[in-house]
């Protein structure tokens, strides 16, 4: 059973606040389509108070200028507060936008810990400062932190996409205000929590939760030094188009429509288990999920059966259940979306191979069947659109020159993955496929690598030195001659 959470304030500059304006934010239960809780809705006022915090922080107060250990100590007490409160924040997350509890605790709550300490490696190991040899002389270079940070999340990975933002935020020295998606502002409330115990000084962080009207009014604010977005490719195109007002740096990781290439050679049983999760992960609702599948044509009946098969078995219901494997879509503008597109396929020419509708049993909350197309060309809508649902596409190809063709044959370039009995034959298409992240026999996103998107998938990187070096500004100083360092 959902409980009803409520909170009357908003997280601002390290402490709760009464807002300052009236609206309120109701979040509803995807599983019973009823109210369970409200938050306040942030309002531009509220923005302000926010911005005018961090911006003090920054200019004035203690955290820029500490060193990094200090600033590693306290990011540190974050990372342990996650951990400790992980069971609490994956079954909030599930409450809100309908992931499996069980998958939750991974993918929502213990993945998030895991970008915090995967963030203080990479700040440990980063070069601040360095001396080259210049054309003209000696060269000092400095990598110094950005400034002001708003951290815009979406409702499908909050935590993750969250400590993807703050953790190289907050280490680098930027104060940052998060600001949340209106269908799960809750977790946000236990983070907040977390950050206060942990001994963030005052203006280092505000979360707010609001709409997209106020999310424009963040990005677009001339306190802010930097906007790092996680959302849809339109939704990444305003932001970049409202921060380049004020020439603020940008990095947006948006959507995808990745494909998972088998081989002629690959096990099925293998390659079916290895995709299955991948391909459904929160419901379908994730932007690296495995929505397209490519499979030799010599081999198309064979697979086409395996994944009706695993379609089939995936156990739909309550999220909070345990034994759920796809629970239902965030809201009921998804679950439409999704059966629109499940008749647009039809339309099209493909068949249902599996699933198709909502579930037998299931007349409330935001469920839709985990679905299979096969008879899928590339040139189809649901082959080239990002559905965020559970529909899967299976595509049938020659040779793998033709399964390149088709991998790259889309708008998007975020992730993908490939399977075959020889790795390095697998390693050659990885090479070839134009994305941002790719997997071999596997489906992995590594926190010490650089993720990010090719194409309408993304600007800019998270994770591992790259996504750290988003954070900085370069300084370039000259010395005079005969400097040694």
């Amino acid at each position: 059973m959902t409980e009803r959470v409520e909170h009357g304030q908003l997280f601002i500059g390290g402490a709760l606040a009464d807002p300052l304006g009236q609206e309120v934010i109701e979040v509803i239960s995807p599983h019973t389509g009823e109210v369970f809780g409200r938050v306040p809705h942030a309002s531009p006022a509220d923005v302000d108070r926010a911005v005018a915090a961090a911006r003090t922080a920054f200019d004035e107060g203690p955290w820029p200028r500490m060193t990094l250990d200090e600033r590693i100590e306290v990011v540190s007490r974050i990372k342990d507060g996650i951990a400790v409160r992980h069971e609490e924040i994956a079954r909030s997350i599930s409450s809100q936008n309908g992931t499996p509890y069980t998958s939750s605790v991974m993918v929502q709550a213990l993945a998030a810990m895991m970008v915090w300490d995967a963030a203080i490696t990479v700040a440990r190991g980063f070069r601040y400062e360095e001396a080259r040899d210049g054309v003209l002389g000696k060269l000092l270079v400095r990598r110094e932190p950005v400034g002001v940070v708003a951290a815009v999340v979406p409702w499908n990975v909050p935590q993750f996409t969250a400590a993807a933002k703050l953790a190289p935020a907050l280490l680098a020295g930027c104060p940052a205000i998060l600001k949340t998606s209106p269908e799960a502002p809750l977790d946000a409330y236990i983070l907040g929590e977390i950050a206060a115990e942990a001994g963030l000084p005052e203006g280092v962080l505000s979360i707010l939760p609001a709409d997209r009207e106020v999310s424009e009014y963040l990005v677009g604010h001339p306190g802010v030094d930097k906007v790092s977005f996680t959302g849809s490719v339109a939704a990444g195109k305003r932001v970049m188009e409202v921060a380049a007002r004020h020439l603020t740096r940008v990095t947006l990781e948006l959507g995808g429509k990745s494909a998972a290439v088998i081989l002629p050679d690959a096990d099925a049983a293998t390659a079916v288990a290895g995709i299955t999760p991948f391909a459904w992960m929160i419901n379908g609702q994730a932007c690296v999920a495995q929505t397209r599948i490519l499979v030799p044509r010599t081999r198309y009946d064979e697979f086409a059966e395996a994944f009706a098969a695993a379609a089939n078995g995936l156990k739909v219901g309550d999220p909070l259940d345990p034994a759920t494997e796809l629970g239902p879509l965030v809201a009921e503008r998804q679950q439409r979306r999704s059966l629109d597109y499940i008749r647009i396929g039809q339309e099209e020419g493909a068949k249902v191979l599996a699933g198709g509708g909502r579930p037998a049993g299931f007349d409330q909350g935001w469920y839709v069947e985990p679905t299979l197309f096969g008879d899928v060309d590339n040139s189809m809508r649901i082959a080239r659109e990002e559905i965020f649902g559970p529909v899967i596409c299976l595509l049938p190809y020659g040779d793998e020159d033709e399964a390149v063709r088709i991998a790259d044959d889309s708008d998007y370039g975020l992730s993908g993955s490939v399977w075959t009995a020889d790795v390095e034959r697998g390693l050659d298409i990885a090479r070839r496929v134009r994305t941002g992240t790719y997997s071999v026999n596997t489906f992995s996103l590594d926190m010490l690598g650089p993720f990010g998107g090719y194409k309408n998938s993304g600007l800019g990187r998270e994770f591992g030195p790259e996504g750290y070096g988003e954070y900085f500004e370069h300084k370039m100083i000259h010395l005079p001659a005969g400097w040694e360092a």
